[in-house]
């Protein structure tokens, strides 16, 4: 069973994000065409038209060379050919390499790309769709990546390599598995659940590799196709946006006119730009390029570059070169036929300050897909709401709005002031009336009066309700555990906890009523119950 709520209802996104979501006019040229179906047409015609065909010939080879140790699925084999033919196009979601997937909504952004694919392969038969995950096996940021939560308990990978995360050795895992298989009992799922990892991190070299057994094995049978872009063949296709990037400094002239065109508009921007968006990539290491009275420096080394120098190491050695978070996404546009990035709200936020420097750079700027997004409730749970007395959606509040709101309902005497501060608005109109025709200077007597007297309405409120909360203790406490139970730490489900915990209690029915409630465009929050 699932229900849906709007994401303007839920206080956790940001308002850019809910302005692209409702399309408002004010940041309408920050995006080129909203996610329809009617859109997509529209965009396969472009893509179509400027996605070079000699690209699909390198993207398809690189990509069964990233498959050669894999156990590959008819679909995602199938997926792969069609890569060569001009009317195949991906739907393309990206994520870091955590830690056995870290947050659930790992799960939902591919999820999302499969089913889109599928959606799209209905509405135009006549072409292709592969959906696509990008693994981001050159970040760097390691802290963000080193653990999984199972339970509410951090489950961590202690590491003291350095340099893109893809490469590093799984060396020192068997550890963490211990830890983690500590944790779950002898059932099927649990069983699963410790192949999955032992394989993943145990029997393979780096993370990338390990990343790719993971999703592979969860999502192959879906047709699902993982690309590396850590990939000579891959960075070949990019070197004149790398030169570009090296010479002319397109992103940072760009991206910045448009996030100030954002803040100026009352939005917080996500990202700012570097005056060089590229990283110089080695065995152990991935630091910043930075130049500086035409050389360029390798941050915090002693290595450094002539102009003449550096285009020559970027056309013999572009796999050297690392795009930054801004640069990435035209990576990603410039090797692949996509159409549309999915993605989350903090995702989103970025790409909508790229669409100008992608039309510097000549390259069509894809739809961008809010992900889907659920709160797992169980059957039990749901039953704790019933008896509560609250509806799911209820949950979201803000937990003193939320017990506020509760003590309000459960409360035998109404302690809600608003009638009698309307009341007194009222009174103090005519005492604003009164000071006019009199002497206007006591205007400002009587508009501190009147504030001094609201203050005093709510401060009372604010007591009642405090007295009323000692009395209903039991109650609200019952109601503070359900929604720390479904809010960990006062955060989106989603953003904490990991799909073994849900695998670990409903097997495979649980990835199957995933697939079943998501709906990609329908751009809502789920509430999904699942059944025990």
């Amino acid at each position: 069973m699932s229900d849906c709520i709007s994401y303007k209802d839920i206080p956790y996104y940001s308002r850019l994000i809910l302005a692209y979501l409702s399309q408002e006019k004010t940041i309408r040229n920050t995006y080129h065409r909203f996610p329809t179906l009617d859109n997509f047409r529209l965009q396969l015609e472009e893509k179509k038209e400027q996605y070079p065909m000699a690209h699909r010939q390198t993207l398809v080879a690189a990509l069964k060379a990233q498959y050669g140790h894999t156990p590959t699925s008819e679909a995602t084999q199938a997926h792969i050919t069609s890569l060569k033919e001009p009317n195949t196009f991906t739907i393309t979601t990206g994520h870091q390499l955590n830690l056995f997937t870290g947050p659930l909504y790992f799960l939902y952004k591919i999820i999302s790309v499969i089913k889109l694919a599928e959606q799209l392969q209905k509405e135009y038969p006549q072409h292709h769709f592969v959906p696509m995950y990008w693994l981001a096996s050159e970040d760097h940021d390691f802290e963000e990546i080193n653990f999984f939560n199972f339970k509410q308990q951090k489950i961590q990978w202690k590491s003291q390599q350095k340099g893109a995360v893809g490469r590093f050795s799984t060396a020192g895992l068997a550890k963490v598995f211990e830890e983690f298989s500590g944790q779950l009992n002898d059932s099927h799922q649990a069983r699963s659940l410790k192949k999955w990892f032992e394989e993943a991190y145990l029997r393979h070299q780096n993370l990338t590799a390990a990343t790719r057994y993971l999703a592979n094995e969860l999502f192959g049978k879906h047709g699902l196709v993982i690309i590396d872009g850590d990939d000579p063949a891959l960075k070949q296709l990019f070197i004149p946006q790398i030169q570009n990037e090296l010479l002319e400094q397109n992103a940072y002239h760009q991206v910045s006119k448009t996030s100030q065109k954002l803040e100026s508009l009352g939005f917080k921007t996500q990202v700012n730009p570097r005056e060089i968006n590229l990283f110089y990539l080695s065995k152990n290491s991935r630091r910043r390029i930075i130049k500086q009275d035409n050389h360029y420096f390798i941050h915090e080394t002693q290595k450094q570059f002539t102009e003449k120098e550096i285009l020559k190491n970027l056309e013999e050695h572009p796999e050297d070169f690392s795009p930054n978070a801004i640069m990435r996404p035209l990576y990603q546009e410039v090797i692949l036929p996509n159409l549309c990035y999915v993605g989350g709200s903090g995702e989103l936020a970025y790409w909508l300050e790229l669409k100008s420097y992608f039309e510097t750079e000549h390259i069509p700027f894809p739809i961008l897909l809010q992900r889907n997004s659920a709160l797992l409730i169980s059957s039990k749970q749901r039953k704790k709401c019933e008896n509560i007395g609250i509806e799911p959606a209820h949950l979201f509040l803000k937990q003193e709005e939320l017990l506020q709101r509760q003590t309000r309902r459960l409360s035998k005497i109404d302690i809600d002031f608003s009638p009698q501060q309307s009341f007194l608005k009222q009174q103090f109109k005519a005492l604003y009336q009164l000071a006019d025709r009199t002497d206007p200077s006591f205007i400002g007597a009587v508009a501190a009066q009147e504030k001094k007297q609201l203050n005093g309405l709510a401060h009372l409120e604010k007591r009642l309700l405090k007295a009323q909360k000692r009395k209903l203790k039991d109650q609200l406490d019952r109601l503070i555990i359900l929604q720390d139970e479904l809010f960990p730490k006062g955060n989106l489900q989603e953003r904490t906890a990991n799909f073994s915990e849900f695998y670990a209690r409903y097997g495979e029915k649980f990835i199957t009523a995933l697939f079943r409630e998501l709906q990609p465009l329908e751009l809502q929050f789920n509430i999904i119950t699942l059944s025990d």
